[in-house]
């Protein structure tokens, strides 16, 4: 099966070949040709390119994430956007641009470590995650047997950088945004992790590969976790902090949150971080009840980005439908609605599991 692993191999042969042609004929240079031939030093190019390759695969869906949520929405809201480019795609380049020549403005009591370092965690975690979750059996970074375990523990890690992130920039209003962001962050985690433990239970791993491949052999998974499927679609609507659940954001508002003193392209690395993150969570939905990658007849790597604009369009309609709610019932979903359902959908799956129905 010819996989990104052999694709990236040849790449770095070629430009090998190249490079260390020219070197050995025009500069007689011998030694360091054999030094980049050696196997450490090919595996580490083509762990480089894999690297670059899935980034640049992600960073292109976001992109048409963003695009699938600017069209939807103006269909919703029977309004007509800005069109650069076909059908419009091109405007969030058009964006992009503009926002890497705005002035990034630093207030002089902001706590200058934190501050930086604080929103780099959020994004970095973000473009870490997208880049961890596979797209098919044969295009992946790294196949690991706890895939889906380590994705949640890094996805925790982003609101404790939000809040440190509020607080460093010495405002009231970003202090507030980032506590009310890490307190629903944090409870909404907790009926997304009793998912994960449904699900292992279902497919006996938490390797990835394994689960999609249950799923294969018997139904997807949203059959016997239908209470599952959809407490974790609202979790992952609220870890996004997408509308209904955007109030420690609040972008419709002047005062944004936690995010108030980020300008310039900080700002808008921020935004494209919650669209690295709204992909993960899409993309685990995804893995976790509809069979990852399994379809007929098209490629693997289509049929798991079709189920993923899907899953992401059903947020995209959420948020041109429902109004934001304050953050006791944030919390109150979460705690008081989301967890028991998440419970009752484990309960079910140990069922199922002790009579043999899977």
């Amino acid at each position: 099966m010819y996989d990104l692993y052999s694709f990236s191999k040849d790449i770095v042969d070629l430009i090998l070949w190249i490079v260390c042609g020219i070197l050995r004929t025009v500069l007689n240079i011998n030694s360091f040709c054999d030094w980049l031939e050696s196997d450490n030093v090919v595996g580490v190019l083509v762990y480089i390119i894999q690297a670059v390759v899935i980034f640049a695969a992600i960073f292109i869906v976001c992109l048409t994430m963003i695009w699938q949520e600017r069209k939807t929405l103006g269909r919703i809201m029977d309004r007509r956007a800005t069109q650069v480019g076909p059908l419009g795609y091109f405007q969030n380049l058009a964006d992009g641009m503009k926002t890497m020549v705005k002035e990034i403005i630093i207030p002089d009591s902001a706590d200058r470590m934190a501050y930086d370092w604080a929103v780099t965690i959020v994004i970095g975690t973000g473009v870490l995650l997208a880049g961890m979750v596979p797209l098919s059996d044969r295009f992946f970074l790294a196949d690991y047997g706890t895939g889906l375990l380590i994705i949640f523990a890094i996805f925790s890690l982003a609101p404790f950088a939000i809040l440190i992130a509020g607080w460093a920039q010495n405002n009231k209003y970003t202090l507030i945004g980032g506590m009310r962001a890490c307190a629903q962050m944090i409870s909404y985690e907790v009926p997304m992790l009793m998912i994960l433990v449904a699900t292992v239970l279902l497919a006996g791993s938490l390797n990835i590969n394994d689960i999609v491949a249950a799923q294969q052999d018997s139904t997807w998974f949203f059959i016997p976790q239908i209470l599952g499927l959809f407490t974790f679609l609202v979790a992952a609507v609220a870890e996004a902090e997408r509308i209904p659940f955007d109030l420690p954001e609040a972008e419709a508002e002047l005062v944004e949150g936690w995010q108030t003193e980020y300008g310039g392209m900080r700002w808008g690395l921020i935004m494209l971080g919650d669209y690295f993150r709204g992909y993960v969570a899409a993309s685990l939905g995804v893995i976790m009840f509809f069979g990852g990658w399994d379809g007929p007849y098209l490629p693997p790597e289509i049929w798991f980005l079709i189920k993923v604009f899907i899953i992401f369009f059903g947020m995209i309609w959420v948020r041109g439908s429902l109004h934001r709610i304050r953050t006791d019932q944030i919390l109150n979903i979460g705690w008081k609605r989301l967890l028991p359902l998440a419970i009752l959908n484990l309960l079910v799956v140990v069922t199922l599991k002790v009579w043999g129905v899977y």
